[in-house]
């Protein structure tokens, strides 16, 4: 196929990759771009994962688009009404007739010369190599691995007579009526599927090495459904996302700055809802609130199971795997049909694409970010990853912004290339994601960018910091060498 050029090349077909395309539409309709997308349809994280009950953890509110606000009263999503989000969006912004389709960007070099990057990406159907070119290029491939998520080899395995699943490869008809499952794993998945298999299941049976926190939340906001029957739609949704927004905010900063009482206060909120019916023990975490990410139980159903002796659950270590099910450190054994190792999900920047700079790779974990969103000495490109302790899409969105002004200022100033500089000394051994201290992050160290120490260099989980940092403050501040 001939060589393509574009003004904008996003990669990736996800909430951030949508996001980025709406805000060129708006922002900067001059620019022609194009998304280059694996998988055969948009969604990305939406896409992908199909296990039952799959459903956002975060309040809907929040995770919607700025620019288009998330309708009714459901606080927390499932995950086929987030992808149905996703492709309104993309048909209403007039983005979607912008996505290719089965291409997996292979190769990403910059080349100072042309001023430009050239992507190799191999098409799914024909087999074949593409070349395309691009004055800016916008990794929007979040940070997860799509093809394999993170499962420990466990003694045993190859003994086990029943099924093992893994949440990321869920088969289409997979069918658990009245089996025994066992559930491996206390995070957002474990928490998810627990109780919306229990439905259906003979028993299943949460496993866990070690508690996480956990908090209950409605699923609908009869608040937000109040205010919709009065006031405007636009007022309803700015009110209801500002006091998300404070809520989600203080938790995680009263997490930081008083552990012991906010501690105290998600043990209350869980023993409150187990009723003493389950050993609170399952439910203590042994480290502080927000080291890593708390959990949402959506209508208390995770607790409702366990009550109704539909779902039980173990905190102890796998000996190893036997024929009929799991032998425990402690001796017990569990029965089970069905395994599912919930065990997390492997990270990767920019979906493993290895930039390069003029034929010098572009080492991510030797780098910082600049501003959160452009990588230090990579000129033309933004890297959009959303937040930890709070909505992905509210980073999104002023990330996306940001990129907007740049590429306008860049325009207007006549200049074909921004590179952030300056970083010198600003780099520390921690990661961008160290305030998380979650397995996943600590076993892709060597994957993610540093933390920088001060000014631009520095990665704070802080939207409204983020927000003036990105969309008020100055684009040439010192710090961005423009040629």
């Amino acid at each position: 196929m001939d060589q393509q050029h574009y003004d904008v090349l996003i990669i990736g077909a996800g909430v951030s990759g949508i996001g980025m395309a709406c805000h060129l539409k708006k922002s900067c309709p001059s620019k022609r771009f194009a998304i280059l997308e694996r998988r055969q349809s948009l969604g990305g994280t939406w896409d992908l994962f199909r296990y039952p009950g799959i459903r956002s953890d975060s309040d809907m509110f929040t995770f919607g688009y700025k620019f288009r606000p998330w309708s009714g009263g459901k606080v927390l999503a499932d995950g086929a009404s987030i992808k149905e989000y996703l492709s309104k969006t993309a048909r209403e912004n007039g983005v979607d007739k912008h996505i290719h389709y089965g291409l997996a960007v292979k190769e990403a070099n910059w080349s100072s010369e042309d001023k430009c990057w050239k992507l190799v990406a191999e098409n799914a159907e024909t087999g074949e190599v593409e070349t395309w070119t691009a004055n800016f290029l916008v990794g929007c491939t979040g940070y997860y691995d799509y093809d394999q998520g993170y499962k420990p080899d466990f003694p045993g395995e190859a003994d086990f007579k029943g099924q093992i699943v893994h949440p990321q490869h869920w088969p289409e008809h997979l069918d658990y009526t009245g089996k025994k499952v066992v559930v491996i794993g206390s995070g957002a998945t474990a928490i998810t599927l627990v109780p919306t298999m229990a439905e259906d299941a003979g028993h299943v049976t949460m496993l866990q090495r070690s508690p996480s926190y956990l908090m209950p939340l409605p699923s609908t906001d009869k608040a937000t459904l109040a205010m919709q029957k009065v006031l405007p739609a636009k007022l309803s949704y700015k009110l209801t996302r500002s006091r998300n927004l404070f809520i989600s905010k203080q938790l995680y900063d009263r997490s930081r700055k008083n552990p012991r009482a906010m501690r105290r206060f998600l043990l209350w909120v869980v023993k409150r809802e187990l009723k003493g019916k389950v050993d609170m023990r399952h439910f203590t975490p042994d480290y502080n609130p927000w080291d890593q990410r708390l959990c949402v139980v959506k209508d208390g159903d995770l607790f409702k199971a366990l009550k109704a002796g539909r779902a039980s659950i173990k905190t102890d270590h796998i000996d190893r795997f036997t024929e009929s099910g799991i032998r425990l450190k402690s001796g017990e054994e569990l029965a089970a049909d069905i395994i599912i190792p919930a065990t997390g999900l492997n990270l990767q920047m920019l979906g493993g694409i290895k930039p390069t700079v003029d034929g010098q790779d572009a080492v991510l974990k030797e780098k910082v970010l600049y501003k959160s969103v452009m990588v230090e000495g990579v000129p033309n490109a933004g890297v959009i990853i959303g937040y930890t302790n709070a909505s992905w899409t509210l980073k999104v969105d002023i990330a996306c912004e940001y990129l907007c002004r740049l590429i306008d200022y860049m325009d207007t100033q006549k200049y074909q290339v921004a590179t952030p500089a300056g970083a010198e000394g600003s780099r520390s051994e921690e990661t961008m994601m160290d305030s998380l201290g979650a397995g996943y992050v600590k076993r892709a160290s060597d994957e993610l960018p540093r933390q920088g120490t001060y000014g631009p260099w520095l990665t704070a989980q802080d939207y409204q910091r983020d927000t003036r940092v990105l969309c008020s403050e100055a684009v040439d501040d010192g710090y961005l060498k423009f040629s």
